[in-house]
């Protein structure tokens, strides 16, 4: 006969191998709670159908130690007020995971809303999987447990950029123009400050903050930038924002470069045109011209399954990828256990070792410049394999930034459970 203690111990493992079977046939909802109507609703619907893929691809994998994915899509209109309430229905659904990225005024709401339902709800907690919302408070000041962020924060990115831009000498004036909230004003900030660090020469001969997606021609902002004469425009512009003024300027026959953040997002070579050949940079974690094998075929495979979108958001497999080998190493899909497995958590990825830096819960990653010039198959430069929105136009590396130079310190004094 078993001995008491060791037939204790064997029922202990049972109930501890039948939790984990149990748990291996769940799935893990995640709300996507992102604009899928109003100006911005072709960002993100082309993200939901982006992160919908990459769940299928941890599902057909078996990522997640048997635990199947679901991205389940809420609208939200970009409006914080209108997240705050689908972040209610998401609750009541017993969903316990969100993700978002589009606009930092919406990211602060919902943060905000999550840490303050986590302290009062001990044991239901949620986890805040923020893919592209880059005002740096959030891993600063506004910083806590539950929120992890997968993109750099516009400071990183603006310390990558100028990194770069301070190379070239032919540089003398730069006219800044960005969005007029939370997001925006901190490109304007960081602009100033490592501009006057770095080429303390460039003078700064324009300063637009616009209204968020309301602006519907850009032309008296594009004058205003050619009567400056500057030689330089830095923007943070996203969405229809980005689009319409490029091309604006296009129309103008505005002849400066541009040094954005998402010149390559959804809508906005197809835009530009070849007046933007040479002239359009970026800064990114990746582009589809970075040469990978594994990114280079779920590139190819989400063309395949959408014709009319890119493959645009490398983060996103960062993203899912290190969620379920969070979910696997944790043997559950209970918040703070994944949360616990996801501070801290390194990962080697194509582009080399990635981090999700314990102090602040901010991706530490190697980030990219890039230009726009022609697709190779058009008589570009060989390596520019892929085009952006079926334009016959593609982005080049420039650089590669490593991870230690853009890196920032952290204000954030989080508590953990």
């Amino acid at each position: 006969m078993m001995p008491r203690a060791l037939r204790s111990l064997a029922v202990a493992a049972a109930l501890a191998a039948a939790s984990f079977a149990a748990n291996a046939q769940q799935v893990l909802k995640i709300a996507y709670i992102d604009p899928l109507s109003g100006p911005f609703a072709n960002v993100g619907e082309a993200g939901l159908k982006q992160f919908q893929y990459l769940a299928d691809q941890v599902n057909q994998k078996n990522l997640a130690g048997g635990v199947k994915f679901e991205v389940v899509g809420f609208d939200n209109k970009t409006s914080p007020q209108e997240s705050l309430n689908v972040l209610k229905k998401v609750i009541d659904s017993g969903i316990r995971y969100i993700m978002q990225g589009n606009g930092s005024s919406v990211a602060i709401a919902l943060s905000d809303a999550v840490q303050k339902h986590n302290e009062r709800n001990p044991g239901k907690e949620l986890v805040y999987l923020n893919y592209a919302a880059v005002d740096p408070v959030l891993t600063n000041e506004k910083c806590h447990f539950h929120h992890f962020r997968f993109d750099a924060n516009s400071d990183m990115k603006m310390e990558a950029l100028t990194t770069f831009l301070a190379q070239d000498k032919n540089i003398k004036k730069v006219y800044l123009i960005n969005q007029n909230y939370s997001f925006g004003q901190a490109v304007t900030k960081a602009a100033k400050a490592d501009l006057a660090r770095k080429r303390p020469d460039i003078q700064i001969v324009g300063d637009d903050l616009h209204p968020l997606g309301q602006v519907k021609d850009f032309a008296p902002y594009v004058a205003k930038i050619k009567a400056s004469g500057a030689d330089t425009v830095i923007t943070g512009n996203w969405g229809t924002d980005m689009t319409l003024l490029v091309k604006a300027a296009k129309d103008a026959g505005l002849n400066v470069n541009f040094y954005t953040y998402y010149g390559g997002g959804l809508g906005s070579v197809a835009a530009m045109g070849d007046s933007a050949i040479g002239k359009v940079k970026q800064i990114t974690e990746w582009h589809a011209n970075v040469p990978t094998k594994d990114t280079d075929r779920m590139v190819n495979e989400f063309k395949k399954k959408n014709p009319d979108l890119d493959y645009y958001y490398g983060r996103a497999g960062t993203l899912m990828f290190m969620l379920a080998q969070a979910v696997k190493q944790a043997k559950s899909t209970e918040p703070n256990a994944v949360a616990k497995a996801l501070s801290g958590m390194k990962m080697e990825t194509e582009l080399g070792q990635v981090e999700m830096r314990a102090a602040d819960h901010q991706m530490i990653q190697p980030l990219y410049i890039s230009t726009l010039q022609k697709q190779a198959s058009k008589g570009g430069p060989k390596e520019v394999k892929y085009d952006a929105d079926n334009s016959g136009l593609g982005f080049a590396t420039d650089a590669r930034i490593e991870a230690y130079v853009s890196a920032q310190p952290t204000s954030c004094n989080m508590k953990k459970p």
